[in-house]
């Protein structure tokens, strides 16, 4: 149906006004929709380790092997759903001792930012919401690197506590960390942390504990100060006998599909 409106208009001319008629038709519109859409398929790229302060994957770090600091860290196994990195850990040189002690792990190191509690780090990039379970088991007693007469640090134990799990996903359950891990030399899986379904989708980080300074006695003899992570500790019995020499074990953390119990 048309409308038509009538407008006077007044105009102002040197011989003087005039009245002028003209109609006005309103605009015809028509609306057409088209479609927007994007899909997603599993990420296989490796991640690299993120700040464990602040998880942002577009800022990487480089953390340093404390154990072997000339080579460069262990690269993460194969996504979609992968370990990034796990701390080494360095619980430093001590004097021999006859009594019961605990020695604190090293702060983790970086090549480009300061010490932080060691950590580790996996990420999830399935896109299926399938939940996750990591694990760490130690593989053996502390051996002797080098030949000597006692080579077994008999009955120490690795205990890692005060989880902290952090992530830069946004509105996504958070997995749930172990409180106190106690490694059994013997090679029993320990749960480090374990998302259930529809949790734990993006990269995470579990640290332990925070850095603390510690006064201590260096190779030759001066006292230096030292950053550690108390949170993760080593006990040695004093009635084990120790050699003047490096000990060394290794640790096997395990990132497998199965998900957490639901609560």
């Amino acid at each position: 149906m048309k409308i038509t409106k009538w407008v006077i208009l007044s105009s102002f001319v040197v011989l003087g006004s005039t009245a002028v008629a003209t109609s006005v038709q309103a605009a015809e519109s028509k609306a057409y929709h088209s479609n927007g859409s994007v899909e997603f398929i599993p990420n296989t790229d490796p991640i690299n380790p993120v700040d464990p302060e602040n998880p942002d994957p577009e800022k990487p770090v480089t953390p340093i092997d404390p154990t072997d600091p000339e080579k460069p860290v262990n690269p993460g196994t194969d996504g979609p759903l992968s370990i990034d990195y796990a701390s080494s850990l360095d619980f430093g040189v001590n004097k021999i001792s006859n009594k019961n002690e605990t020695y604190y792990a090293r702060a983790q190191k970086f090549t480009n930012r300061e010490d932080s509690a060691n950590y580790v780090q996996i990420s999830d990039n399935r896109g299926n919401n399938a939940g996750w379970t990591l694990t760490v088991k130690q593989n053996g007693d502390f051996k002797a690197t080098s030949g000597t007469l006692n080579d077994t640090l008999t009955g120490a134990k690795i205990s890692l506590s005060s989880p902290t799990v952090k992530s830069n996903a946004q509105n996504v359950q958070a997995p749930t960390a172990t409180s106190l891990i106690e490694l059994d030399p013997n090679g029993s899986e320990q749960v480090v942390m374990a998302a259930k379904a529809n949790a734990g989708a993006g990269t995470w980080i579990d640290s332990f504990g925070k850095v603390e300074k510690v006064s201590e006695t260096d190779k030759d003899g001066k006292q230096v100060e030292s950053n550690v992570t108390k949170a993760v500790a080593l006990e040695v019995p004093g009635s084990t006998p120790k050699d003047a020499v490096k000990y060394q074990t290794t640790l096997t953390w395990t990132l497998t599909d199965t998900p957490a119990n639901a609560d």
